[in-house]
């Protein structure tokens, strides 16, 4: 079997969208609940690490990498497969906006605001106030990002479908 630019195209788009919706939800499923017991200074820290250590290209590469192969074979399912067009477009347009989108408008500026935080020149009311202030916000946004993301894989799932004959 050989395999298509539109094929390689396709399958990255699946497999980065898994892999961006994967991140979302071990996220939720672990890294959310593991930090709620710490201490406010513990967890500010804590989330000002990892949100450090995430800015590197293989994170680059998965949540971007989503939305440019997804785009790409949607423009390529425009006129062999209608379904999976439509199924690719609405992932696509599901990712950007609900999980692009969110993440550049509502979890990277309160990564912002923490990382400009000098945790130690804060009383603790101050530090618990911004905990609680940052986590609930975070949280929220977060959730909708990993749905969204989920959302996007299966619809990009859903999509290699319409290429299965004689199911």
């Amino acid at each position: 079997m050989e395999l298509s630019i539109k094929t390689f195209v396709l399958l990255g788009a699946v497999i980065l969208t898994g892999l961006s919706a994967g991140l979302f939800y071990a996220w939720s499923v672990s890294v959310i609940p593991g930090t709620q017991n710490l201490e406010n200074s513990n967890y500010l820290q804590t989330m000002q690490s990892i949100n450090r250590a995430i800015l590197n290209p293989r994170f680059f590469a998965v949540f971007f990498g989503s939305i440019v192969f997804l785009s790409i074979a949607s423009i390529y399912e425009f006129n062999l497969n209608r379904t999976a067009f439509w199924l690719i477009l609405a992932a696509s347009i599901c990712y950007l906006i609900g999980t692009v989108g969110v993440t550049g408008f509502g979890n990277v500026p309160l990564n912002d605001q923490l990382d400009v935080l000098k945790l130690e020149d804060l009383s603790s009311s101050k530090m618990a106030e911004f905990r609680e202030y940052y986590e609930q916000h975070w949280n929220r946004w977060h959730l909708i990002r990993t749905i969204c993301a989920v959302i996007a894989f299966i619809l990009a799932v859903l999509s290699l479908f319409t290429h299965i004959k004689n199911i």
